[in-house]
């Protein structure tokens, strides 16, 4: 009986694909020096929190059927007394993925969830933040399979930020292309 180990499909993809074609276009040395994906971040506010707490749980409960871990339920950092807003108050959700769970998750996002956006013409390139994160904005949580439509009494939405390793937005860029997420347009190499 062999013990082989589960790896994610595009871990593989990345070992195999990516870290070479990175190495070739940046003129890498070492395979350490291709950047690699350190972590995704789920995050969504609940607009109405501050009067209806069971709207706080219900995207709790979202967002994990969405990213197969549990998510925490974030707290207000101050008093805002024109929201009713008081510190320390539920206002949010949010769950962060590595590793397995991280790679499972990006793999469904490309195959499955982005294509089942109304009108999908691709995520747009430009939300890099200078150091080599992306962040993409979800208008519809009900775009993932995991969530029952059903039983959605609130469309909403969520952020979803990629951590890498990369230096600059032009690495991170060529790092997510090479994964295999549907940028808009795609940079020609002359430019």
């Amino acid at each position: 009986m062999s013990t082989t180990t589960y790896a994610p499909r595009l871990a593989d993809k990345y070992k195999k694909e990516v870290v070479p074609a990175l190495m070739k276009k940046f003129g890498y040395t070492s395979i350490m020096q291709a950047p690699r994906l350190e972590k995704i971040c789920l995050n969504r506010g609940v607009n109405g929190a501050v009067t209806d707490k069971k709207l706080v749980d219900v995207a709790v409960d979202e967002l994990s059927n969405i990213s197969g871990q549990k998510a925490v339920a974030t707290m207000s950092k101050k008093d805002i007394s024109n929201f009713k807003l008081r510190k320390n108050m539920p206002i949010g959700a949010r769950v962060t993925l590595r590793g397995v769970k991280m790679y499972e998750f990006l793999d469904r996002l490309i195959a499955v969830s982005l294509p089942r956006v109304r009108d999908f013409k691709g995520i747009n390139d430009k939300a890099f933040d200078g150091r080599g994160n992306y962040t993409l904005g979800v208008t519809e949580q009900i775009i993932f399979p995991e969530i029952d439509i059903d039983k959605v009494n609130k469309i909403t939405g969520l952020d979803i930020t990629f951590v890498t390793t990369a230096n600059t937005n032009e690495e991170a860029y060529e790092l997510l292309k090479e994964m295999g997420m549907p940028f808009k347009n795609i940079k020609k190499d002359n430019q």
